[in-house]
């Protein structure tokens, strides 16, 4: 079965599904693999390493996907290239599928299983699988990095002979994986960090890396079952509108990584927070690229409000450290692979009764075949 790691082809995506090291690991398991001449180069993982590994590294890649029965990939592949595939691939990548609604339908009539790596099921079977947490760890680190380079003053309290340089204070809003790792990464570096979210049951995670739980009160709030917070009420809004506005006031640096799957990310910061910023503070919208929790925020780069404070767009941090990215996705989905091949047939299961396959593939035989996206 001929398995195919193909080079990213969006700009500024600079990861690749599948590191040399891997390679070795899925011809044990009986896989024949496939590179695209420069797949890696971004990431600093030249051809001959793959080749050393065992890969067949080649520039065709019409020819490349035309041959091939497993096809990984960091983003989806265009819509002209499905139809290129044979019929019963397996195209595993992130699709962002309730957004890239013509791509699912193009899958589905070419006949290919198409996983979307967003939908794993956040389960502890499937923890290995977990790719959106892993690259999102990674978001929640360099998101603090680019805030500490960027902000007109020092992270930490530093005792000097020309006085006390008082630490940065940081609020992080949305406590899942990123948020939780740019608590870590800011306490790290010296800073006071505040840190919000409207799931009550995050506070005592909060306090044990350090940080502040700030306390609105919205009423009654929750999670869902996958554990992300579940949408708030005008009224709640409101509530949340004006706590969070203090608190920003008081904050140097600001980074959101709130987003709920599958719907536009929810508008946190609006223009009257910005406002009682003081000059040269930081927000850095991690949510850029689903609509944004930040009024007036660009994936294309820097916005100044007219107070002074510095809005940052961030669409793609796990890119700006695409080694550790490719490393900590390419076990994702060599876990998954793992996990669905059949040693004895030599092929992978495509089970549809699989608990996992069933939360994250998206057509099978010609047609969409999860739920939530056909009501979509």
């Amino acid at each position: 079965m001929r398995l195919l790691c193909l080079k990213e082809n969006e700009i500024g995506e600079t990861r690749v599904a599948l590191i040399p090291a891997e390679v070795k690991k899925l011809i044990q398991l009986g896989l024949a693999v496939s590179v695209e001449s420069g797949a890696g180069a971004a990431a600093g993982l030249a051809d001959a390493v793959y080749a050393a590994a065992g890969a067949s590294v080649g520039g065709d890649r019409a020819g490349l996907l035309r041959e091939a029965e497993v096809v990984l990939k960091v983003r989806p592949l265009m819509v002209g290239e499905i139809g290129v595939l044979k019929k019963g691939v397996l195209s595993v990548s992130f699709l962002d599928p309730f957004r890239q609604q013509e791509l699912t339908r193009a899958f589905a009539a070419s006949g290919a299983l198409a996983v979307s790596l967003e939908m794993i099921p956040r389960s502890t079977l499937a923890q290995k699988m977990d790719a959106l947490s892993s690259q999102a760890s990674l978001a929640g680190y360099a998101a603090v990095i680019l805030a500490a380079a960027k902000l007109d003053r020092i992270f930490p309290m530093m005792m000097t002979p020309a006085g006390t340089l008082t630490a940065a204070k940081v609020l992080i809003v949305g406590v899942g994986v990123a948020g939780l790792q740019a608590i870590a990464t800011a306490r790290r570096l010296g800073a006071r960090v505040t840190a919000f979210d409207t799931r009550p049951v995050v506070e005592e995670q909060v306090k044990s890396l350090g940080a502040k739980f700030l306390k609105i009160d919205l009423g009654e709030t929750g999670q869902t079952a996958q554990g992300y917070a579940k949408e708030l009420s005008p009224e709640q809004i409101e509530l949340q509108k004006k706590g969070m506005a203090r608190a920003c006031a008081d904050s140097d640096v600001v980074i959101t990584t709130a987003q709920v799957f599958g719907r536009p990310a929810p508008r946190i910061i609006n223009k009257e927070m910005l406002a009682g910023m003081r000059a040269g503070s930081l927000v850095l919208d991690l949510a850029v690229a689903t609509g944004g929790n930040v009024e007036g925020s660009s994936a294309d780069g820097e916005v100044v409000t007219d107070g002074g404070a510095r809005v940052l767009g961030c669409p793609n941090l796990p890119a700006t450290v695409p080694f550790h990215a490719s490393q900590m996705l390419s076990s994702n989905l060599l876990a998954f692979i793992t996990h669905f091949w059949d040693k004895e047939a030599g092929r992978l299961r495509t089970d549809a009764e699989d608990e996992i396959l069933r939360g994250c593939l998206l057509t099978k035989d010609g047609a969409i075949v999860h739920p939530a996206l056909r009501q979509s």
